[in-house]
């Protein structure tokens, strides 16, 4: 028998993970730097 399957199995897995962690930090980061960017806006506008 081989364990081929298993291994192709494994590999599907770490590449599946490894997208979604991926599309999860672009999300979070995009997110970060909306906040980042109306943070900095409010401050610019309170110093004028």
């Amino acid at each position: 028998m081989t364990h081929l399957p298993f291994i192709a199995g494994a590999y599907a897995a770490t590449i599946g993970v490894f997208l979604i962690l991926s599309v999860s930090a672009a999300l979070r980061l995009r997110a970060a730097e909306r906040r980042l960017h109306a943070v900095e806006t409010r401050r610019e506008r309170v110093r004028a």
